[in-house]
C-alpha cells in the first residue's frame, strides 16, 4: 500500500510538491488527553504541478491513525481550499480514511462540517477532483459528490451506509460500496487501477480551466480543417472524431448510457459535449446532462449537443421522475449564458427535443435529419380523413412538417452541413462565439 506522499509523488511533476502544515498534529481533547503525536494529523497537504499546471492536493494517510479525520486534519483541508480559491487553481483530494476520529467528538465533527461548506463555496470557482483510493465511508462519502470529477480505484470502497447496514441486504450478495456499483449509479466518473487513474487525471488537467476566469485557448497540432472521419450516426464515435487529437474524456461512462457527456478540445477550445445515445430521454440521462451543463456554464465553457431524440422513456418508474428531471435539464440549458451549439444528427421530435438545447446560439443539422412534432406515420393517423390514402398523408406530412428544409425556411435551423464537415463548422462557430457577452451595458446611446 502506498502512503500519502508516494501517491502525491506519482501524480505530480518530479520535485514539484511543496508540503504545507507538515508539523500540524492532533491536540488534546476530553477522550485523548495525552494526544498521540500523529504526523501531519493523518493528511498531507500542499501544492505542485501536473504537466506544469498548478494544482493543490491533499492525501489522507491510512498509515497514521487509519487516516481518520480529526479536528486539525479537517482544518488543514479547509486551509488548503481557501488558498486554492484565492489563487484560482484546481484542487485534488486523495481519499483513504476509516472516518471521523471518535476520540475528538464534536471538535472533529464541527471541523468536518467546515469541509462541506468550503467545498460548496469553491463550486463554480475552481475545478474540484477526488480520488477514492481506499475506504471512504459515512460523511466522507459526500466529498466525492461535492467534487466536479471523481475517480475510484477498483478495490476501493465508497458508501454512506455499509452494505450490511442496509435492511434486507447482504454484503456478499450486493456490495453497494464497490467501485463498479458506484460508477453505475453515477457517483463516480472513472474506475481503474492506480496507473489508469493517474493517466486520466493528467488528461483531465490538460483540458480543465484553472478557474472560472481562465479562458485559455491552447494551440493544438491537429488540423483545424480536417474532415470528420466518422460519418455514421454513432454519437460516441462522433465525439471522438471531433476532438483535437481524438482525445475525448467521457464523464460518468457507466451511468445512464442513453446520454453521453464529456469534455474535449476543439480547435484548442475546451468544450463540453452532450449527445443522445438513445432516441428516448431517461430521468438519469437528463440528470447526467444537467450536471455537465451546470459545470460548463459555471466555467464559461462552450456546450455542444448532438441531438437524436424522439420521446421520453415510457415505463412506470420513469413516469414518476422524468418530468422533474427533464425540467431541470431544460432550465439548465435556458439559464446557461455560455456559448451553445446544437447539432441535429438524426431526429429532433416533440417535447423531448424541447429540452435538448433547442434555443442554442447556432443550430446545425445533417441533411437527412428530421425536426418536428412527431413521426409522420403517427401524425398521419391523427390528421388523415377516413378516405385518405394513409401512405400519401404520411409522405406529405413528412415533407411539409418534419423536413430540415422546412425548419430552415422557418428559421429554426441555421445551417445544413454534411457529417464530414462537422468539425470544421463547429470550430468556426466557436471562434465566432468566443466573444459572446453575458450582459449588455452601455454608457449612453450615440444619437
Amino acid at each position: 500500500m502506498k502512503n500519502a506522499k508516494d501517491r502525491i509523488s506519482s501524480l505530480l511533476d518530479p520535485n514539484s510538491f511543496v508540503e504545507l502544515g507538515a508539523r500540524v498534529t492532533a491536540r488534546s481533547t476530553d477522550f485523548n488527553p495525552g494526544a498521540k503525536k500523529a504526523p501531519s494529523d493523518g493528511v498531507v497537504t500542499g501544492y505542485g504541478l501536473i504537466d506544469n499546471h498548478l494544482i493543490y492536493i491533499y492525501a489522507q494517510d491510512p498509515s497514521v491513525l487509519g487516516g481518520s479525520i480529526g479536528e486539525m486534519h479537517a482544518k488543514k483541508i479547509i486551509a488548503l481550499y481557501k488558498l486554492a480559491i484565492s489563487t484560482g487553481a484546481p484542487i485534488l483530494g486523495l481519499l483513504d480514511s476509516i472516518g471521523l476520529r471518535l476520540e475528538e467528538g464534536t471538535d472533529a465533527l464541527h471541523a468536518f462540517a467546515g469541509i462541506y461548506q468550503i467545498m460548496s463555496k469553491a463550486s463554480g470557482l475552481i475545478p474540484q477532483m477526488s480520488v477514492v483510493y481506499g475506504k471512504c465511508g459515512g460523511g466522507l462519502a459526500l466529498i466525492p459528490s461535492l467534487s466536479d470529477f471523481t475517480f475510484m480505484a477498483k478495490d476501493a470502497e465508497l458508501f454512506v451506509n455499509s452494505p450490511n447496514a442496509l435492511t434486507g441486504n447482504v454484503e456478499t450478495n450486493n456490495d453497494t460500496s464497490l467501485a463498479q456499483a458506484k460508477a453505475t449509479s453515477g457517483n463516480v466518473d472513472f474506475v481503474g487501477d492506480e496507473t489508469e487513474i493517474i493517466d486520466e487525471i493528467h488528461k483531465l488537467m490538460a483540458v480543465l480551466p484553472a478557474n472560472n476566469e481562465d479562458h485559455r485557448i491552447l494551440a493544438d497540432m491537429d488540423d483545424l480543417n480536417r474532415s470528420s472521419e466518422n460519418t455514421d450516426i454513432d454519437s460516441k464515435l462522433i465525439c471522438q472524431d471531433l476532438a483535437d487529437s481524438h482525445v475525448f474524456l467521457e464523464t460518468k461512462q457507466a451511468y445512464a448510457k442513453d446520454m453521453i457527456t464529456g469534455l474535449l478540445r476543439l480547435g484548442g477550445h475546451t468544450t463540453a459535449i452532450i449527445a443522445n445515445n438513445d432516441s428516448s430521454l431517461t430521468s438519469n440521462g437528463c440528470r447526467k446532462a444537467t450536471r455537465l451543463v451546470r459545470f460548463a456554464d459555471a466555467f464559461d465553457l462552450p456546450i455542444i449537443t448532438l441531438t437524436n431524440v424522439n420521446s421520453f422513456a415510457t415505463n412506470l418508474a420513469e413516469e414518476d421522475t422524468i418530468a422533474l428531471a427533464a425540467a431541470e435539464l431544460a432550465e439548465a440549458f435556458a439559464d446557461a449564458t455560455c456559448p451553445k451549439i446544437n447539432v441535429i444528427i438524426q431526429e429532433a421530435m416533440g417535447s423531448a427535443y424541447a429540452v435538448m438545447n433547442p434555443q442554442a446560439d447556432f443550430t446545425m443539422a445533417f441533411p437527412d435529419a428530421k425536426l418536428g412534432m412527431m413521426a409522420a406515420d403517427l401524425a398521419a393517423k391523427i390528421v388523415a380523413d377516413k378516405d385518405d390514402d394513409l401512405s400519401e398523408v404520411t409522405k406529405s406530412y413528412d415533407s411539409l412538417q418534419n423536413s430540415i428544409e422546412m425548419a430552415c425556411e422557418r428559421g429554426y435551423i441555421d445551417q445544413i452541413i454534411e457529417p464530414i464537415d462537422l468539425r470544421r463548422h463547429l470550430i468556426g462557430a466557436l471562434e465566432v462565439l468566443y466573444s459572446k457577452r453575458k450582459n449588455f451595458q452601455r454608457k449612453h446611446p450615440t444619437i
